[in-house]
């Protein structure tokens, strides 16, 4: 728990004289009395390991007597019956190293006590109602005790602007877990290319990967993979699944596992029958080289633009070579000839969520990679079936290759490494 700790004493250094409040997640009803499974609220989770519903983290400067301050269910021994055992008060404090803990149903109760004749409360408004709620309900309580001498805070700051950054930035532990969790995707993309073949359906493929991140220790997917076969690979965020791979096609499998809270996120496009055919190879040739290009601009220094600039040039120097596109490169580039086969940028923040917390600008410009930040790299070619531009043996090909890149003092660990991508290694393991 000393990880956890050292994060809220570092956020209570940059709240100062302020407050600041995280609520958990809300539970989510799947259909009638069936709720969705649950998962906590990433900046909670971050700053306790606290992952059960109905709960809230307080940390003040401001309290003479605790700094750290934990809303949580009591224990109920019928309602454990149920769900399990809960944590409780004396838990919180025992286990989640609160200074003092409090059941959920005083949070009402004691926040005008912890808000009274403080001036700034940070808080992020607007991504949880029912806390919202609770908060505004306290808030015109103490103006309504302004003649007693108790104000409401004056300010209210989105908790994110200090611990987003802390986010951003990740620790040698945290990196050693997104570890973790590539290596649990590996095996899992290892796995995909083995069983895939004619006649299987993706959801069979799919299946099979959230096998072995649970068999691994992973909680869930970070994210609902994507198992696109044939036309189905040129579309971005394809879900159905549920279609049969036909023999000469290509497979693209987006999907990587969450493990204790940290997301991999991983792409790789290979043949139903384990052989590329010539124009898919020579597609997926320009896409790795492209995703080679790209992840070596990962450094101290540069940012997402300029690996995305290298990633759009490399592809566009493909396309040239291949005959579907012609002229200059940079008229090309600055006309954005590529987004009709490239339509996504190429990187973004990865860490508890699989598109992470993080600013991408600042002070009105792009910002710069520093050590521990954790980012994908992941550019592609997508040709739509009805694409008519093109000649018919292009139709229908899509290829995306995706690897998660840590920025390093030096350049770039790509954790998610040892995952087939070179055309050899790719068919020797569908072989």
């Amino acid at each position: 728990m000393s990880e956890f700790a050292a994060r809220r004493k570092r956020l209570l250094e940059a709240i100062g004289d302020g407050v600041a409040l995280f609520p958990s997640a809300p539970a989510a009803i799947r259909n009638h009395d069936v709720e969705h499974s649950y998962r906590q609220d990433s900046d909670l989770f971050y700053l306790t390991g606290f992952d059960e519903p109905e709960s809230a983290l307080l940390l003040t400067n401001q309290h003479d007597e605790h700094s750290q301050v934990l809303f949580v269910r009591p224990r109920k021994r019928e309602r454990e019956i149920w769900d399990g055992p809960r944590a409780g008060v004396e838990g919180a404090v025992r286990d989640f190293g609160a200074d003092v803990a409090f059941p959920i149903d005083e949070l009402s109760k004691r926040l005008p006590d912890y808000l009274g004749n403080v001036e700034r409360l940070h808080y992020r408004l607007a991504q949880n109602a029912g806390a919202d709620a609770k908060l505004f309900d306290c808030l015109n309580l103490l103006r309504r005790g302004a003649r007693r001498g108790v104000t409401a805070p004056e300010t209210i700051i989105d908790s994110s602007a200090d611990l987003h950054e802390m986010r951003l930035r990740k620790s040698p532990q945290e990196l050693d877990t997104m570890r973790s969790a590539a290596a649990i995707t590996k095996e899992a993309h290892l796995r995909a290319m083995q069983i895939a073949a004619p006649g299987v359906h993706e959801y069979e493929v799919d299946a099979e990967l959230l096998h072995v991140f649970r068999k691994h220790g992973s909680e869930r997917p970070a994210y609902d993979s994507i198992v696109g076969s044939g036309p189905n690979a040129t579309i971005l965020h394809y879900r159905a699944g549920n279609r049969v791979m036909n023999d000469g096609e290509l497979v693209l499998i987006d999907a990587g596992c969450e493990y204790d809270y940290y997301a991999s996120d991983v792409t790789r496009t290979f043949p139903v029958n384990g052989k590329f055919s010539s124009e898919q190879r020579a597609l997926y040739e320009v896409v790795l080289a492209a995703q080679k290009a790209a992840i070596h601009e990962v450094a101290p220094g540069n940012s997402l633009q300029d690996i995305h600039t290298t990633a759009i040039r490399t592809i566009t120097e493909g396309l040239i070579s291949l005959g579907l596109l012609e002229g200059d490169v940079d008229a090309l580039m600055e006309e954005k000839k590529h987004e009709p086969f490239y339509m996504h940028r190429t990187s973004h923040w990865l860490g508890m969520d699989v598109h992470d917390v993080g600013r991408y600008f600042v002070g009105g410009e792009q910002r710069k990679l520093e050590p521990g930040f954790v980012l994908t790299v992941e550019p592609g070619i997508y040709i739509a079936a009805d694409n008519e531009e093109v000649e018919e043996r292009w139709r229908g090909i899509g290829v995306r290759i995706e690897d998660d890149v840590a920025v390093t003092a030096s350049g770039f660990e790509v954790l998610t490494e040892g995952i087939p991508k070179e055309v050899d290694e790719v068919e020797a393991a569908c072989a």
